[in-house]
């Protein structure tokens, strides 16, 4: 399992790779599986070669609503190269695929001692801060149509490809509102032409007309993402 197939791991140099290969070990990412609740030490980190994995907040209610989402462009627990491992939110695969896993205290370790590996990781955070602020912003202000177009268009930018292994319960979840309220939009989308779903799957049928009921903030996610990561899904922006 090659650590080219980790587009994150590409923009470190020859050198830090290196050090990291001996040490990187393949896993599998199955959808719903916990990678860490807040309050866990992070033993180790995933650079995801493909799937999508969740960044979630819990509430006392027992409800959820996802903050950010990490493909194979990033990395799921870096905060921990900075600041001590623990977890402040809950880490759930999203779509499955796989990852390379590594002992954080490598990942430390190597912070440490390269400027590069250290700022790409410090740009990694930066990104998950623009998307829960934005998510913040958009569950404050857009319907739950725009919202669920932004989430079916980033998911589809970080899977690579129109096709979404999701339930509408999961959506739901993710997006912290009713199930009833992500089945009845996308009965209109399906309607529409957008999309067609069936339980367990959703494949975007037109993606600009998609991107048309997108509010704003996938678009400003992904400018946000290309200006600090590149442009890791090679779809370009509106």
């Amino acid at each position: 399992m090659s650590h080219r197939s980790s587009l994150f791991l590409t923009t470190f140099p020859e050198a830090d790779i290196a050090v990291l290969r001996p040490h990187l070990k393949p896993f599998e990412l199955e959808q719903g599986t916990v990678l860490f609740e807040p309050g866990d030490t992070i033993d180790q980190v995933h650079f995801p070669l493909g799937g999508v994995v969740s960044l979630v907040v819990a509430l006392a209610s027992g409800e959820t609503i996802e903050s950010a989402m990490i493909g194979r462009e990033s990395v799921v627990g870096s905060a921990a190269a900075f600041n001590g491992q623990i977890a402040v939110c809950k880490a759930v695969v999203q779509i499955a695929g796989t990852s390379l896993m590594l002992d954080t205290h490598r990942l430390q370790r190597l912070a440490d001692d390269s400027a590069p590996c250290r700022s790409t990781l410090m740009r990694h955070e930066q990104l998950i801060l623009v998307q829960a602020q934005q998510s913040a912003a958009c569950n404050a202000t857009h319907t739950v149509e725009a919202r669920l177009a932004r989430w079916l268009l980033r998911c589809r930018d970080l899977q690579g490809g129109d096709e979404l292994p999701l339930t509408q319960e999961f959506i739901a979840q993710m997006m912290g509102v009713r199930r009833t309220s992500v089945s009845v939009v996308a009965n209109t989308l399906q309607q529409a032409g957008l999309i067609r779903y069936s339980r367990g799957h959703i494949r975007l049928l037109n993606v600009e007309a998609v991107q048309d009921t997108a509010c704003e903030c996938y678009y400003t996610v992904k400018s946000q993402a290309e200006r600090l990561l590149g442009r890791p899904d090679g779809a370009s922006a509106r």
